[in-house]
């Protein structure tokens, strides 16, 4: 395999063929006038609306609020919490019934009921109940939600803590008192957006590359110019050389593309080196091409390669690459599946080069696999075409 694939490089003949191959295939890219837009158009709007939608972030949290103590001291609890900047009180709530109803038809998230004796316990120094209802069918939600009560609470609790000692004249001075300084590295403001969007550029540069290999050869064989080709003195090494090299350039348009709305639109900075994020979506891309030509080889018609591609190949990868999904957070079983993911291993080259700014040192693991997997699907892929063709 590897001879005839050098073989068709050597002469200078041989050369020329494979470059007005790769001509024959831009220009006729060219001329689909809506495959160029879906090419080249439809990764940008895709970035910018994925990078808005792909927001896990709770800023806005509605609230219900059944006071049933309805007292200076349950209205500063309240006030409290829409002070936070996160809670909205929509509603409040005059009985159960009403609060249940709320929830049970989605129209709020955290329903917060206030006993009746609430100040007077907290005047008596005793502890003072509380009940916080959720609709929990979103845990994501809910779970950053109830981080954000529990600090509401305890900030009014040393609040209620601070007027007592000051009613009763205590001073006490704490000694050995721990004050953490937090720091948090790679996203200060912890926005979803900035983890997100990397992952997202790996998945458009995945999907662009897959979906025109596997395509295009099938559009041949539709069409009928697939045999004519078979038929002419171009060999099969050269062939399949001519049909990657230009979904490799269109891959790599894309890809800057995409990287350019992404630092301009979004501010996202890509603090390592651009250099070492190009070769490993070069990497990447080998591997994309090599699963597209292999579905080239399984599929008589269009329709059959964009299924086999999106259902076979795609959906899995997103799945279990961990763009959206913890890895560790999967059942054993499938974890390992995971390892023979090619997007796993790019998607953490590139949230390390784009957040972090780490390099070759720290990602060489990664590097040398999505190397050997590119190379393999390739070499696999080609003898399973060559084979198809003779």
């Amino acid at each position: 395999m590897r001879r005839w694939l050098i073989k068709s490089l050597k002469t200078s003949d041989g050369m020329k063929i494979i470059f007005q191959f790769i001509i024959k295939e831009l220009l006729q890219v060219k001329r689909d006038k809506k495959m160029l837009a879906v090419i080249f158009l439809a990764p940008m709007i895709q970035l910018i609306f994925l990078g808005y939608a792909a927001n896990m972030d709770v800023n806005v949290i509605h609230t219900t609020v059944f006071d049933m103590d309805n007292s200076l001291t349950s209205r500063e609890f309240v006030r409290k919490f829409e002070k936070s900047g996160y809670f909205v009180i929509d509603n409040y709530a005059d009985n159960y019934e009403e609060v249940t109803g709320l929830l049970n038809n989605g129209e709020t998230l955290v329903a917060i009921v206030i006993p009746g004796d609430f100040e007077k316990r907290i005047e008596r120094r005793e502890t003072a109940p509380l009940q916080i209802l959720f609709e929990g069918s979103d845990g994501n939600k809910s779970s950053i939600a109830l981080g954000y009560i529990q600090k509401v609470i305890t900030s009014f609790s040393n609040t209620i803590l601070f007027d007592i000692r000051d009613k009763l004249g205590m001073k006490i001075d704490l000694s050995g008192s721990l004050t953490p300084e937090v720091r948090i590295w790679y996203n200060p403001e912890m926005k979803t957006r900035y983890f997100m969007l990397p992952g997202i550029l790996a998945l458009i540069l995945m999907i662009t590359t897959i979906s025109l290999m596997s395509m295009a050869v099938v559009k041949e064989r539709e069409i009928g110019t697939f045999e004519q080709l078979i038929v002419t003195p171009i060999k099969p090494g050269q062939l399949i050389i001519g049909k990657l090299l230009p979904f490799t350039i269109i891959g790599f348009v894309v890809l800057v593309t995409v990287m350019v709305v992404m630092t301009q639109w979004f501010g996202i900075e890509i603090r390592g080196s651009k250099l070492f994020l190009l070769f490993s979506a070069l990497l990447f891309v080998l591997s994309n091409l090599g699963l597209g030509l292999f579905i080239s080889t399984i599929s008589r018609t269009q329709q059959q390669a964009m299924m086999a591609s999106i259902f076979i190949v795609m959906m899995p990868m997103i799945y279990l690459s961990g763009f959206a999904f913890p890895i560790e957070n999967m059942p054993g079983v499938i974890q390992y599946i995971t390892y023979a993911i090619p997007l796993r291993y790019f998607i953490t080259i590139i949230r390390g080069i784009v957040l972090k700014g780490i390099g070759f040192s720290s990602l060489w693991m990664e590097t040398l696999i999505l190397f050997l997997m590119g190379a393999v699907i390739l070499f696999l892929s080609a003898i399973r075409f060559r084979k198809r063709i003779e």
